[in-house]
């Protein structure tokens, strides 16, 4: 009876996993409304007819994110976890402002700049294994991981409704109101953070160069810039292969998103609880890899493109569940914070990477090029799993001292 009762989340481990899926979520759909809809919104932008400018102004905000997200997580085990959260949360909203207010893409990149230099994720991890017990830490992680993938799609459901509504500037001002409901939950829902751990510190070398956690921090960073090239590109696609207006574009992302979760729960399921989190993992690469060649070859039609938009969410969003998860069982229990802040810093490079390079490549060399990189980038990605050792729960890694 016992065991039964210490295997499952109490109520407060409960309400820290979902009011923190919550803050992430509320912060992340801010940044992921935009992705759907930017790329035609510039096009009225003075300095908008600029691909590269494009890509870079989506993705400005992983630039801030990956030089100062290890230094948030660091401030946060100094001050303590909320008290950083809502700073990070403010510079958020003032960087919506900003962006909402300009009046040309030049603007718009120095708004998503300060939005990205509120760079919290791992500051919000931390205070998650800070209130969860070990044997729950999982779970908890898995869950917020699992709140990205769902504001994503979300977003792309969402994103078109409210551009024709209430247009980009609106939805600026909406990812800064949301950022401050963020900071509604986290003081009024969000249990109180326990002091810091004190332990023998871990250097950030030995987190970098632990093998099974770089398998993990390169495929966050190989997933984030695939996810942020194709949006330099869906969008249009949509409009010049699918002959849909913007505003029309829910009809392909809604069934696409509801279909995706269909495979995507049982998968994650049977992961966690049937020990098949390799093959799964492995799987959602491989899917990942082949999307990519679908859109190259095969994404000139409106069904086609939506056969590869459904695949896409599946893979993205197995992917976003079970990565975090894996990095808090495979991290060292005193660098949990570290690792989760390097893991981090690799999302946000690769946001920022593939904006810049998905634009760049898409101007120069057009979008088959786009693709082809994000393959082959998965194509690493695949091999080097191969090689991943995923512990048993409450089991070190083999080899691990």
């Amino acid at each position: 009876m016992s065991d039964s009762v210490t295997d499952r989340l109490s109520p407060e481990e409960r309400r820290t996993g979902m009011s923190l899926a919550a803050i992430f979520g509320l912060r992340m759909l801010g940044l992921f409304l935009v992705l759907p809809v930017f790329a035609v919104f510039a096009q009225g932008l003075p300095g908008g007819d600029d691909l590269t400018l494009v890509g870079l102004a989506l993705g400005a905000y992983g630039l801030t994110q990956a030089c100062l997200q290890i230094a948030w997580g660091s401030a946060s085990d100094r001050w303590g976890r909320k008290p950083v959260i809502v700073a990070g949360l403010i510079l958020f909203a003032i960087g919506s402002a900003v962006a909402a207010l300009a009046p040309n893409i030049h603007w718009i990149i120095a708004g998503r700049v300060l939005q990205g230099a509120g760079a919290i994720s791992a500051a919000v991890t931390a205070l998650a294994a800070d209130l969860t017990r070990e044997q729950h830490r999982t779970k908890v992680m898995a869950m917020i991981g699992s709140s990205i993938g769902l504001v994503f799609a979300g977003s792309l459901v969402a994103a078109p409704i409210l551009y024709a509504a209430i247009g980009m500037s609106g939805i600026f001002w909406l990812t800064g109101a949301l950022a401050l409901a963020a900071i509604v939950v986290l003081l009024k829902v969000v249990p109180a953070a326990p002091p810091p751990v004190a332990g023998p510190p871990v250097p950030l070398t030995t987190v970098l160069l632990e093998p099974q956690l770089a398998r993990l921090n390169f495929g966050v960073f190989a997933l984030h810039l695939t996810q942020t090239a194709m949006w330099v590109l869906v969008p249009s696609a949509l409009i010049q292969h699918g002959g849909l207006p913007v505003a029309e574009h829910w009809k392909v992302y809604l069934p696409a998103v509801l279909l995706s979760f269909v495979v995507m729960v049982p998968a994650v399921i049977a992961a966690e609880k049937k020990g098949w989190m390799k093959p799964v993992f492995q799987g959602a690469i491989a899917l990942l890899l082949l999307v990519q060649a679908g859109f190259h070859f095969a994404g000139q039609s409106l069904w086609a493109l939506a056969l590869w938009l459904t695949l896409f969410f599946v893979a993205f969003n197995i992917l976003e569940a079970t990565q975090p998860s894996l990095i808090s069982r495979i991290a060292p229990p005193q660098a949990k914070g570290k690792a989760l802040g390097l893991y981090n810093t690799l999302q946000a490079v690769g946001l920022f990477v593939g904006g810049a390079a998905g634009g760049l490549l898409a101007q120069h060399l057009g979008s088959g090029a786009v693709f082809a990189a994000c393959g082959l980038l998965a194509l690493v990605w695949l091999a080097l799993a191969r090689s991943l050792r995923v512990p048993r729960r409450g089991q070190p890694i083999p080899g691990r001292h």
